[in-house]
């Protein structure tokens, strides 16, 4: 007796429930790896841009001091910036997107209830902003504690330059795990970039101090 194609169709393809069950757990891990990623990306670049402001002020004021107000003052600027730009970023992409769902919602005539379930997955604005600017003073705390408590201009300039460096290797690690991206040219990539930057910053500040501007 031949079984009946309809029984067959039945036993191979998996409920409705189960695909829409599986798409969404699909789409929370993807969602949440953009997070992550973007708070990696926030970190490194508190790191990166606080270090190079501290280095830069240290090329021209010697005491710990100064560095430290300056590096404080770059933390909370730049926090409030990522978290304002995130803020008005997010925003525009949610109305974007809200107004899509609601025109697609209105050509299939699909029910309120589905609307706010669909409202509900878009990226949170306010989510968005605490996250970076967190993420922001995360990587700028680094280049703070390094100097603090070191009275010594060199050996201060030597420490910020080396936990930013092992701070970098490891947000860059991160970041080609997450990318799925060689490890080799991913940290060479980060760690040389830093190096650049703070350097750049360093001799240019120098360079003002010294002819007096």
């Amino acid at each position: 007796m031949e079984p009946n194609n309809k029984d067959i169709e039945t036993q191979t393809t998996p409920p409705p429930s189960q695909q829409q069950l599986e798409i969404e757990v699909a789409f929370d891990y993807s969602k949440r790896a953009q997070w992550l990623r973007a708070a990696v990306l926030g970190a490194n670049d508190g790191l990166l841009s606080t270090s190079s402001l501290m280095v830069g002020v240290g090329a021209i004021r010697k005491d710990v001091k100064t560095m430290i107000l300056a590096g404080i003052a770059g933390m909370v600027a730049g926090a409030c910036s990522m978290a304002i730009g995130e803020f008005v970023s997010v925003y525009s992409q949610y109305d974007i997107e809200m107004a899509q769902i609601e025109r697609e919602c209105k050509v299939n005539r699909v029910e309120k209830c589905v609307l706010e379930a669909k409202r509900k997955r878009l990226p949170s604005p306010a989510k968005a902003a605490v996250a970076s600017g967190v993420a922001f003073a995360v990587g700028a705390v680094v280049p703070l504690m390094a100097a603090a408590f070191i009275r010594n201009y060199v050996v201060r300039l030597g420490v910020v330059v080396g936990a930013v460096s092992i701070a970098l290797l490891g947000f860059g690690a991160l970041s080609a795990f997450l990318g799925k991206a060689p490890l080799v040219k991913s940290l060479a990539r980060v760690l040389i970039g830093g190096w650049i930057a703070m350097g750049i910053t360093f001799a240019l500040t120098k360079l003002v101090g010294c002819i007096g501007l």
